[in-house]
């Protein structure tokens, strides 16, 4: 496997970083560093996005045919690299990333039509609705109901932890048709606009302080069967193949960002002996084994690039990189919360919001710590556990 970039690849880095140096405002710098999880306020992500889109480079990973920028897996993986190097703010990954691909793999051509364009332009934003009240990891349980009513289901039950669902233009939904042989197999995948009569948002605030997921209820909502995604009762085989974007790949550069964080803050942080945290024998060891850790993380990811590149799909090794990526990235939170000693514990959720001047407390890279530090509590659960992802790799890769 060939880790070094090509003098081609090299150019196309300076490509981008000029593009990033000319066109990431401030504004725009700071929301990406006052980010506490992988989602971004939908102002600055939807901001960022129609300037991305505006070049070309909105959806990296799409095909020509439908707006993508032609790039390679390499390319992809350096763009991404470069936007977390320099603090760009995420773009709201339900849409571009998640639903998009599944629309391109079971949708209609009218389907593909009418939701592409409106995704890559951020006109249309998504949320998730997979996880119900005792239908998680275990999504095959899930209860929400679909009736047929002449063109239209008729749908009942509620949705959990649905990220932006209060900020949302659309929800891609599992529900259930039919109770009929396996769980799996009664599944339907469907496609909801948010200001259909019966739905209701009610929010869920984090331990963080923050107004992120919701709980959405759905009483008698009607939605034309025409928003079915795929096939009545196999819903299932699309939602298997969106989860794979969901886990798969994207932590490395994160990580690398983080640890270049980490390594600055640390030199400038000193303890009561005036001594400087970054010479701690003990906090250097932890940073070494976080650093081995992104390695073996970047270099799987890699591998997982040669493999997309050949037209596959990333199967077990997004479960793979799912919880190892999460792992690792909840591990620099731990570093990052032990570096703040007692600032850490300081509430300051208005200060931390992107272009605020409310005066603070301790050092500015620790407003967002806490909230990070919790909200990412979450990254090995959401997805599917990682429970369930060691189970999948010991049958998968393992054979067991």
């Amino acid at each position: 496997m060939k880790l070094e970039l090509s003098a081609k690849d090299l150019a196309f880095r300076d490509t981008v970083r000029a593009f990033l140096a000319a066109e990431l405002t401030p504004e725009l710098r700071a929301a990406g560093q006052r980010m506490t999880s992988v989602f971004c306020d939908k102002t600055h992500s939807l901001a960022w996005q129609q300037i991305l889109h505006a070049k070309g480079w909105a959806a990296p990973t799409w095909p020509v045919e439908y707006g993508g920028p032609g790039w390679s897996e390499i390319q992809r993986h350096v763009f991404f690299a470069e936007c977390a190097r320099t603090g760009a703010p995420g773009l709201a990954p339900m849409g571009l990333r998640m639903v998009a691909p599944a629309i391109m793999m079971f949708g209609s051509p009218e389907q593909k039509a009418r939701y592409l364009p409106r995704i890559l332009s951020g006109e249309d934003y998504w949320c998730q609705g997979y996880s119900e009240p005792g239908a998680g990891s275990d999504l095959a349980s899930l209860r929400m109901r679909a009736e047929a009513d002449g063109d239209d289901y008729i749908l009942n039950g509620s949705k959990i932890w649905t990220t932006h669902a209060h900020l949302a233009t659309h929800m891609f939904c599992l529900v259930r048709t039919s109770s009929e042989g396996k769980p799996q197999a009664g599944i339907t995948f469907l496609l909801i606009e948010m200001d259909r009569p019966g739905i209701r948002v009610e929010p869920i605030v984090t331990l963080a302080g923050e107004h992120e997921v919701n709980q959405v209820f759905f009483d008698e909502v009607r939605t034309p069967q025409a928003d079915r995604l795929g096939e009545e009762n196999q819903g299932w085989t699309v939602a298997k193949r969106l989860l794979e974007f969901e886990r798969g790949g994207g932590y490395a550069a994160g990580l690398d960002a983080g640890l270049e964080r980490l390594r600055t803050n640390a030199a400038q942080t000193t303890g009561d002996d005036d001594a400087c945290l970054l010479d701690d024998p003990h906090h250097r060891r932890r940073l070494a084994e976080a650093e081995i850790a992104a390695l073996a993380i970047d270099i799987t990811e890699r591998r997982a690039l040669g493999v997309l590149a050949s037209g596959a799909n990333p199967g077990p090794t997004s479960s793979i990189l799912k919880t190892q990526g999460s792992e690792a990235l909840q591990r620099l939170d731990e570093l990052a919360i032990d570096g703040l000693g007692a600032y850490a514990a300081i509430h300051q959720p208005q200060a931390r919001e992107a272009g605020s001047n409310q005066p603070y407390v301790g050092p500015e890279h620790g407003l967002t710590t806490m909230a990070r530090y919790l909200n990412n509590r979450a990254a090995s659960i959401y997805g599917g556990s990682n429970e369930i992802q060691r189970d999948i790799i010991a049958k998968l890769v393992l054979g067991l």
